[in-house]
């Protein structure tokens, strides 16, 4: 097998989450783990024999968002500018994999599924409410479950 690059997802994402209000910032990540559950749930559809793993770490990617929308409330003046960079954003998510095959694809979710905790890891680090800090934490580790599912998962496939 050949090395797979893996994207860095927060620079490819950056030109977009540079454009939301920095108090508005999780709320925004918060969107984007709403876009990856989507693409978990096509992941579902396209490997049937694997559904069910598939769809918890949809669930687990909608939780994440769940927390974090109840962990930082959102100015309603800032919606706007929250949800404008979106579809762009979500457009360079989905075109980063569309030439890979499905497995591919799942190598660099789950890679991504480990930026993604480390983003948590890296807002927690500089946020001062331990209470936000747990939240910020117990998404880290969801996002690292996925990784681990989709690690085994593919490994599985490759054996």
């Amino acid at each position: 097998m050949s090395q797979l690059e893996i994207p860095r997802f927060g620079e490819l994402l950056g030109p977009y989450i540079g454009r939301v209000p920095a108090e508005a910032m999780p709320r925004f990540l918060a969107l984007l783990e709403r876009t990856a559950a989507d693409r978990y749930r096509q992941w579902a559809d396209d490997l049937p024999q694997h559904r069910d793993g598939l769809l918890k770490c949809a669930e687990s990617e909608d939780e994440i968002a769940n927390r974090i929308e109840g962990a930082f409330a959102l100015d309603e003046s800032l919606r706007d500018q929250l949800v404008a960079p979106l579809p762009e954003a979500k457009k360079v998510y989905y075109d980063t994999f569309s030439r890979f095959s499905v497995w591919d694809q799942l190598r660099i979710q789950a890679n991504a599924e480990r930026q993604g905790a480390q983003a948590w890891r890296n807002i927690a680090a500089r946020h001062p409410d331990q209470r936000v800090i747990d939240v910020l934490e117990s998404c880290s580790q969801l996002e690292e479950t996925s990784a681990d599912y989709l690690d085994d998962l593919i490994s599985r496939h490759a054996s």
